[in-house]
């Protein structure tokens, strides 16, 4: 019986940027410099209220070069693209390397989760996840960095000074599982970095 030796399903890096309040101006930052061709799949997750649509997909594609657009049910990850969290629904990676969508009901009351979305990266992306934890209230992501730990993943954390809230991040850097720690306007050149040496 034969052992695959990359026991992933996602091949190619994955990179996850999760926030909360003060979210949109950092993703603004954080994706405004990534080129169109950078080679990894990123996923946004933005804590929404689950009572109105979220705009967030269409006012990121007017901020980077990359192609950003709501993530759907069974979607496929993709380099070059950045597919984000709608709000009312959870994000998953499936085992088939594909997005997942489930409804968030009333809890977590974190919505959506940061720790169902990088628990799932991790199990599918493994070495190849990159987690990026920026602004935001509470602790949501604790749980997530663990698992990415655990799988062999990698987690940066915004600074306290360039943050707007620094509740998530602090949280982040709690674990003693990040591996760097680095102001809003240093996050794309390490994404950048860190693929380049991932893929």
């Amino acid at each position: 019986m034969s052992v695959r030796s990359d026991p992933y399903a996602l091949t190619f890096p994955v990179v996850a940027l999760v926030a909360s309040a003060g979210g949109l101006a950092a993703l603004s930052t954080v994706l405004a410099p990534l080129p169109a061709d950078l080679p990894a799949a990123l996923l946004v997750l933005q804590h929404l209220s689950p009572e109105h649509p979220s705009r967030l997909a269409q006012i990121l594609d007017d901020r980077t070069a990359l192609e950003v657009r709501a993530a759907g049910d069974g979607d496929e990850l993709r380099t070059g693209t950045v597919l984000v969290a709608p709000s009312a629904r959870h994000l998953l990676v499936t085992s088939e390397a594909r997005l997942g969508l489930i409804d968030s009901d009333d809890l977590p009351p974190a919505r959506p989760s940061a720790d169902l979305l990088l628990a799932t990266l991790a199990v599918t992306c493994g070495p190849r996840a990159l987690v990026v934890v920026l602004t935001g209230r509470g602790t949501d992501a604790q749980a997530g960095i663990r698992a990415i730990s655990h799988c062999g993943g990698t987690v940066y954390a915004q600074d306290e000074d360039s943050s707007a809230y620094f509740g998530m991040p602090a949280a982040a850097i709690d674990t003693d599982l990040v591996h760097r720690v680095l102001p809003l306007a240093d996050i794309a050149q390490a994404i950048q970095s860190h693929v380049l040496t991932h893929r």
